[in-house]
């Protein structure tokens, strides 16, 4: 038996954040805190949020204070401001960030207990403080799933957070809050979604519903990500990529992720890289192995990149799919290495980040669970 987590109502669609503040006064809210980022703030996005609100009757505050990688600071601050305000519905707006931190500032403002005690499963009693999670990137899923993530800032950690009471009770995804994105965050965010896909399909959680929202997102991904790319104000490519990552997050919410993400999870804290370009450095150089051991699962992994499986071998499908994830990686100008984003190998702490990899929460969702050895030598392949 499965059980499957998804927000109660979720708005897909052109045009769809009109509506939202509509659907926030029907549940009788009176006051939301707006979490966000200083890029949200500063845009015309988030204008684009806030009317609705208005034109509901919904009054508001807007807390943009969250860094890209959220840190326990930042959730502190933001509840700081959530109690102040007497705020009784939560509202993020923006990509994995704000949707992370409002997560964990919902959880905290019902559960007495610090974001350390919150790291793992499923370790809150109470229901968080509900959210109405507005999301303007194409990759994270963060609006729809149950995982959060946060940085423990002194222990140079990304914790990860899987927690049932976390999950929004409202989703919004509209591509036209998406037309702005630059290339180089629609191409992390996008392969983000990619890995999502992917780690969800072969990890051995994954059951027939799971596989077929994963291949679904993965047919759409290598479509449209690329347009979307290219050409920003694409909004066939922006909407397909909105179904994409909803079909994608709802697959990992309920399947689970890998060791791509567990590895990605360290670069992040230590030396605050984007997310998903860390996921798309990290994504061949994992499933390579992955296949090693479980090839049968890449042939629906090849398949929906586009291989006629047909009297093909499992080892020919995981090659092809690995090599369909490169080229897709370098058609969308992610970086090969950790030198082009001015890591040099000689200052990095490869001991302490594999052995953070190792504990990490989606470590357990792998196909396999690599050695201490094994994973420093996959940290020295981005050199």
């Amino acid at each position: 038996m499965s059980t499957f987590y998804v927000p109660s109502t979720n708005l897909i669609g052109r045009g769809v954040i009109n509506e939202f503040g509509a659907h926030v006064a029907e549940l009788g809210y009176q006051k939301a805190l707006v979490v966000t980022d200083h890029y949200i703030a500063t845009s015309e996005i988030l204008p684009n949020v806030l009317q609705p609100l208005k034109e509901a009757g919904i009054d508001y505050v807007v807390f943009s204070d969250v860094d890209p990688n959220p840190s326990t600071k930042n959730v502190y601050d933001g509840l700081a401001v959530l109690e102040d305000e007497d705020c009784d519905v939560i509202v993020s707006v923006g990509g994995g960030s704000p949707q992370d931190a409002a997560s964990c500032i919902s959880i905290m403002a019902t559960n007495d207990k610090t974001p350390q005690e919150l790291e793992g499963l499923h370790k809150s009693e109470n229901k968080g403080l509900p959210v109405v999670a507005v999301n303007t990137t194409a990759g994270t899923s963060a609006e729809i799933t149950i995982n959060y993530v946060i940085t423990d800032e002194e222990r140079k950690v990304k914790m990860v957070m899987v927690d049932k009471n976390s999950l929004a009770i409202m989703s919004v995804n509209d591509p036209e809050l998406m037309l702005s994105k630059p290339a180089s965050l629609t191409a992390a965010t996008g392969m983000d979604a990619l890995t999502h896909a992917i780690e969800a399909l072969v990890t051995p959680g994954a059951y027939d519903v799971t596989k077929k929202l994963s291949i679904g997102a993965i047919e759409l991904i290598k479509e449209y990500l690329p347009r979307a790319v290219e050409n920003g104000q694409d909004i066939e490519a922006r909407e397909a990529m909105v179904n994409a990552i909803f079909l994608g997050g709802m697959s990992f919410n309920n399947a689970g992720l890998g060791y791509v993400h567990s590895m990605a999870h360290q670069l992040g804290a230590v030396y605050h890289l984007p997310h998903g370009v860390c996921c798309a450095m990290l994504l061949p150089i994992i499933e390579r192995e992955n296949a090693k051991r479980v090839p049968a699962a890449f042939r629906n992994v090849a398949k929906a990149l586009g291989l006629q499986i047909k009297g093909k071998s499992d080892a020919e499908c995981a090659a092809y799919a690995v090599s369909e994830i490169e080229k897709l990686s370098e058609t969308v100008g992610i970086p090969k290495k950790l030198t082009e984003l001015d890591i040099k190998e000689a200052d990095f702490d490869f001991e302490y980040l594999s052995k953070n990899a190792l504990i990490d929460a989606c470590a357990p969702g792998n196909p396999f669970m690599p050695t201490l050895e094994e994973t420093i030598s996959y940290y020295k392949e981005l050199f």
